[in-house]
């Protein structure tokens, strides 16, 4: 299991000490693996972006209009965290029903 997040985030850190076995990956400082970030927006599309974060809120119209994946990738704060790949697939958020999938 691999967490995709950022050090500075609580939830990230949350999710990180309840999940046993996991990999944390700083998206920040190492960046996305080859086809991740493409396989999560095909399977969460505009969720993956955190429309009520500053940073959001702080881009210009120009940047909003990118892709999901081009603005995730110049802007990785901007995206809803934390990314956890399992082998079963991709889980976005720490929510409740993230929580039962991968504790359960």
């Amino acid at each position: 299991m691999i967490i995709y997040g950022l050090t500075t985030c609580d939830t990230c850190r949350t999710a990180s000490k309840t999940l046993d076995g996991m990999r944390f990956v700083d998206i920040r400082a190492e960046g996305f693996p080859e086809g991740l970030l493409e396989r999560a927006a095909e399977t969460f599309g505009a969720a993956l972006v955190n429309r009520r974060s500053r940073t959001w809120r702080d881009l210009p119209e120009e940047e909003r209009a990118l892709s999901v994946v081009e603005l995730v990738r110049r802007h990785p704060t901007v995206m809803k965290r934390p990314l956890i790949e399992t082998e079963a697939g991709l889980h976005l958020g720490w929510t409740s029903e993230v929580r039962r999938a991968l504790e359960g």
